[in-house]
């Protein structure tokens, strides 16, 4: 599969650390550093526009290492891009840390991950098949 891809970005697109990573990093695209205050969160663009093909989507993730060293992970995760989205791949940043975390330009803030999804028909039923667990939530199976 190919993307179409425009990089106004001053980085190298992104791409996979390694042959069987299922993310590739999304860099910052920043003029000057943000400093991001704990609890605060900030929308940081990464210079990228894409166009992904009908029954895809990009999934933007935070970055593990990010998230256990810094504190800082993103929000609304995981993040989807649309296939008829055309704007810029932003990221949302919220800094969960006790210490302020500056982001710099072409810092690596998150990841993406392409994947295909399905637009199934709802259909309005009365009743549900049984199952085992039924209606059972949170913790319902045990520890």
């Amino acid at each position: 599969m190919e993307i179409r891809i425009i990089n106004r970005s001053h980085h190298a697109l992104p791409q996979y650390a390694t042959p069987l990573s299922a993310g590739m990093d999304l860099r910052a695209n920043l003029d000057a550093p943000i400093t991001l205050e704990p609890m605060e969160r900030v929308l940081v663009p990464t210079g990228l526009f894409m166009a992904l093909p009908e029954g895809y989507e990009a999934q933007v993730r935070p970055r593990s290492g990010l998230a256990i060293k810094k504190g800082v992970t993103v929000l609304n995760s995981p993040g989807t891009v649309d296939a008829d989205y055309r704007g810029e791949v932003c990221v949302i940043l919220v800094n969960l840390s006790k210490e302020a975390f500056v982001i710099n330009d072409g810092e690596r803030i998150a990841q993406m991950v392409i994947a295909r999804h399905e637009q199934p028909r709802l259909v309005e039923v009365e009743v549900l098949d049984e199952t085992e667990r039924g209606a059972g939530g949170f913790g319902h199976t045990g520890v």
